[in-house]
């Protein structure tokens, strides 16, 4: 990607990654560190985050960061998030990458169905954390990573906690449909801060959490070519609303393969992205 008129040279600027240690979120630090970023990665395994910090940096990558960050738990996001701001009161790009697909209903620490509070709720407590950074970093740029999976999600909030019903898909469609929701809020709240957010669609990816829920092996040299593609590709257009300079002033958007997209039509409720900001506020203690 470097020396590619369509992807920015990020060196100077201080990209925070979360899921970074296998794949999409790997592929995406890794290619971000190509590009000449410095990274912070936000990993709850903090020795697996520091073997894909030694690999980047004997790639030739600026020496990344590791943060311990339990995305189950509020209270290790508010550490990481202090940490992080401690020594970095100027960001540049967030990218809320990680994500879980459970077979079965599972609770956080924090009381929370684990899907919602990983995939949904983290995202948006810890942005609020870092959004004072992310501001003093103007230009900036929030990427959250959704699904196409979104399309057959609804928010039932009389069911956020999926207490009387858990259909692992349905709950990941709706936690998905959240990160977009969430998108469309955030971008009108940030208007003329400076600072961008957009969602993207990584596309169906032979990662671990899908392989893992379809029971398959992740193994061989082309695991892809069973269920899906390679982590690389699903990191592009994270990558690229990260650092193009073609995507400049776009916020509130939906990417998918690089390109703008429509995502579906419940996605556009303004009244339910007021009350999921709202609720999600009240869940995670912000309000």
């Amino acid at each position: 990607m470097k020396g590619d008129p369509a992807f920015s040279d990020l060196t100077g600027r201080v990209c925070v990654v979360t899921g970074a240690t296998r794949g999409i979120g790997r592929a995406t630090a890794e290619g971000l560190a190509a590009l000449g970023a410095s990274l912070i990665l936000l990993c709850r395994r903090p020795e697996v985050g520091a073997e894909v910090a030694e690999s980047i940096t004997e790639s030739g990558g600026h020496p990344p960061e590791v943060v311990l960050c339990d995305l189950a738990s509020q209270a290790s996001i508010r550490s990481a998030a202090t940490e992080v701001t401690r020594t970095h009161p100027r960001l540049h790009v967030l990218i809320n990458n990680a994500g879980i697909l459970l077979r079965t209903r599972e609770v956080s620490v924090d009381g929370h169905e684990m899907q919602l509070a990983v995939n949904h709720l983290a995202y948006f407590l810890l942005t609020n954390l870092l959004l004072d950074a992310l501001r003093a970093g103007a230009p900036s740029r929030i990427v959250n990573v959704s699904s196409g999976a979104h399309q057959g999600g609804r928010i039932d909030f009389d069911a956020l906690q999926s207490e009387r019903r858990y259909d692992p898909i349905l709950v990941y469609s709706m936690t998905k449909l959240a990160n977009i929701l969430f998108t469309h809020e955030l971008a009108r709240r940030l208007e003329g801060t400076g600072v961008s957010v957009n969602a993207v669609h990584p596309g169906v990816i032979a990662t671990r959490l899908l392989a893992d829920y379809l029971d398959v092996p992740l193994t061989g040299a082309s695991p892809e070519r069973s269920f899906g593609g390679n982590p690389e590709r699903g990191a592009e257009t994270s990558i690229y609303l990260a650092a193009s300079p073609e995507v400049v002033g776009i916020t509130g958007g939906y990417f998918v393969n690089r390109q703008e997209s429509r995502s579906s039509p419940a996605s556009y409720d303004e009244a339910a992205a007021r009350k999921l900001w709202d609720v999600s506020a009240r869940l995670t203690r912000l309000a």
